[in-house]
């Protein structure tokens, strides 16, 4: 598969790059575009400012022209967080993508969204401050009104960005489970 993998909030660290290589050694062409322009974050706090001040429609502008080269290959849009809803954005308007690999995050959906039976994964925390039970529920069936065929991992205990080992979320029994999980969903698209 062909997979453009977005950063969270705190930007394009090494737990982003570690996962680009975990995917690259199963087999899968990655590309990991930087929304910061290098920056970094040692806090959601400082990323989230950081995010606010380039603004939604930049980020997605920087999004879109990092995917296009690639886009008629068919990717996997996959991301972190704050990536996982630009990559949520970007799948659903792509008539050609082959997948939606969600890590931590969703995003909202817009009125008309529609896609033809576009594979989905998502892995959250249980219970997840950025997403709440009620707002995955309501996600969820969302997601199915539009055409995506969707599975959902929720991990107990685990804290938000519990994948990244520099986090103090992170959670390495839920991480190598959503692992597992995920590369065989990708094995199967």
């Amino acid at each position: 598969m062909n997979i453009m993998l977005f950063h969270s909030t705190y930007g394009l660290r090494p737990a982003v790059r570690a996962a680009a290589d975990r995917l690259r050694a199963a087999g899968h062409e990655v590309w990991t575009p930087d929304l910061f322009d290098g920056r970094t974050f040692d806090t959601v706090e400082e990323g989230m400012a950081h995010n606010e001040g380039i603004g939604k429609d930049e980020l997605l502008r920087r999004a879109v022209l990092a995917a296009a080269p690639y886009s008629d290959r068919g990717l996997v849009y996959a991301g972190f967080s704050l990536g996982a809803s630009v990559a949520q954005t970007l799948a659903l308007g792509d008539a050609k993508a082959r997948g939606l690999l969600l890590l931590h995050g969703t995003s909202d959906l817009a009125p008309n969204a529609s896609v033809d039976e576009l594979p989905v994964q998502l892995h959250v925390a249980e219970p997840d401050p950025f997403e709440p039970d009620d707002w995955l529920s309501a996600w969820y069936l969302q997601m199915g009104r539009a055409g995506a065929d969707v599975e959902v991992y929720r991990y107990a205990g685990a804290g938000h960005l519990y994948t990244d080992p520099d986090l103090p979320d992170y959670d390495a029994e839920a991480a190598e489970a959503t692992w597992r999980v995920a590369l065989g969903f990708l094995d199967t698209l």
